[in-house]
């Protein structure tokens, strides 16, 4: 078995939500936080022993919330509420993905204000280490009261009922429990709604989407970089006097990256008389829209952060002076917001890139060869890579309409306001993917029109030459005519996997979007 991740639930950053997704592991609690967790499980037992009437306890739920449960119903109760919820469609979550919103629930419970026996947490903790996934339907949940629909599926897999993976293979729970050596468990009072409650799924696909972004945002850093160099732009719109006097700090970290990705560049001192007198906004606007996607993805990162380290179930229970009290912690609101917050930058990041290759292929600015190739008419060169960076900018336009700002009540009223976060946080991923796409058509284009210099004995600077060298590594110079999309991809590929140089955590000359 691989090493355990250690996890102090409540205070888990970025870097370890990062590595769950990336690879599958055990994690683990120190012995204190599983006591909290019993006192909490206790806690409710307690309840009971005195015959108070508390919601989701001993009730029913939603509008049936008035409804008193018989304690010998008690534990038929948590199954039906269980399998009455499962009715989630659609594709099934990535094993990515579904790893986080497992680990994130479990961390949450771990918390001791779940009131969730200790059977139970050791189950998901096992299903972990076991790499036993639930199969979650994608779509079914509006964001509150939680992530009903989907968690259902996750508890489902925990009662033995729905389905599971083991090793990528698809198998009835109760079956893929016992591949593993685990048998599934009897719910107690209060713990389906525990397992259901939650921002789980939402959460995870907010995040899954914030760091793809981040990897987008680095990327296209590197591409206006390059594309300043390709048509001998100036750096002068860089210079730290103009965005210190704004004072956004997103902007002036933004335009110390641009110095330091062009510092030492011989292009930019050899064309400082020319006759150009301004670029276009594209170029020299850089910083301030980058700067903008920056604080943006930010903002988003602390907000997720918080929100992956809470506690979103209902009711909470309080050891310390017995209370169960019932709440909105599973309204999603706050991942709601945090996902338009990535949507407005996957869109102008994409937007921006776009309009430097729409400026590279085009003679008029570029003042190379139409379509960065060298016969044109013969050849087409970029000419629909273009078309394709223009259609893909669209297409996440029209998928920015703000999800959160809808509502449709449910459950007979009594959720009447819900926040539609999941299926905001879910459209992330393929926006950022749409996005890589289109930096990646930036790059292509932007080291073709380096290459097509014939001043090539003029380098560009270290550090873009380096990047410039990685691509060409994998995709060579188009002399003519070939199949585009191979070389699109691949560059795509590089930039989410955080291929290219200086997108490592550890490097410090592009912004990071997180502070852990």
């Amino acid at each position: 078995m691989s090493k355990v991740m250690q996890l102090v639930a409540g205070n888990i950053g970025h870097q370890q939500w990062r590595e769950i997704m990336a690879a599958p592991g055990a994690v683990g609690f120190k012995p204190e936080v599983w006591k909290q967790a019993e006192a909490s499980a206790a806690v409710v037992m307690k309840i009971l022993a005195e015959g108070s009437t508390v919601y989701g306890i001993n009730t029913g739920f939603g509008l049936l919330a008035n409804t008193r449960i018989a304690d010998g119903d008690l534990n038929v109760l948590q199954r039906r509420i269980v399998l009455s919820h499962c009715a989630g469609v659609g594709p099934a979550l990535s094993e990515p993905v579904t790893r986080l919103v497992v680990a994130m629930k479990l961390a949450s419970l771990m918390q001791g204000f779940s009131g969730v026996q200790a059977a139970t947490l050791h189950l998901l903790s096992d299903m972990l280490a076991g790499e036993v996934y639930p199969v979650i339907p994608a779509q079914g949940s509006v964001g509150a009261s939680g992530d009903l629909a989907p968690l259902a599926h996750l508890a489902a897999a925990m009662i033995g009922e729905g389905e599971a993976t083991v090793q990528g293979v698809v198998y009835p729970a109760r079956e893929a429990l016992a591949k593993a050596g685990l048998t599934p468990v009897q719910l107690q009072a209060k713990e389906g709604l525990a397992l259901l409650n939650g921002t789980q799924v939402s959460t995870a696909f907010a995040l899954d989407g914030l760091y793809r972004a981040e990897r987008v945002f680095g990327a296209a850093m590197l591409a206006g970089s390059l594309s300043v160099e390709a048509v001998r732009g100036s750096h002068k719109p860089f210079d730290a006097r103009v965005h210190q006097v704004r004072g956004q700090l997103g902007q002036i970290r933004t335009a110390q990256s641009y110095r330091e990705l062009l510092a030492g560049s011989a292009i930019g001192g050899s064309h400082e008389d020319c006759h150009k007198v301004q670029d276009p906004y594209c170029l020299r606007c850089q910083p301030q829209v980058m700067g903008a996607s920056l604080d943006a993805l930010q903002h988003a990162a602390k907000i997720l952060g918080r929100e992956a380290n809470g506690v979103t179930d209902n009711p909470l229970i309080f050891t310390e002076d017995g209370s169960a009290i019932s709440g909105g912690n599973f309204h999603a609101e706050p991942v709601g917001f945090a996902a338009e917050h990535i949507v407005l930058a996957l869109c102008e990041i994409g937007s921006m890139s776009e309009r430097r290759t729409a400026m590279l292929v085009d003679p008029a600015l570029s003042e190379l060869p139409a379509f960065l190739t060298a016969d044109p008419g013969l050849n087409s060169g970029f000419m629909i890579a273009q078309v394709t960076a223009a259609a893909l900018v669209s297409e996440n336009k029209q998928q920015a309409m703000p999800a959160v700002v809808d509502s449709i009540p449910t459950s007979a009223n009594q959720e009447d306001h819900v926040s539609m976060a999941t299926h905001g946080a879910r459209r992330l991923a393929g926006m950022a993917s749409n996005a890589a796409y289109v930096v990646a058509i930036e790059l292509l284009a932007a080291c073709q029109a380096l290459d097509m210099h014939a001043s090539r004995d003029t380098p560009s600077s270290a550090a873009l030459e380096q990047v410039r060298s990685v691509i060409r590594a994998r995709v060579p110079m188009l002399d003519e005519d070939r199949l585009m999309a191979p070389d699109i991809t691949v560059v795509k590929d590089m930039i989410l996997h955080g291929e290219l140089p200086f997108m490592a955590q550890s490097d410090t000359l592009l912004p990071s979007v997180f502070e852990d």
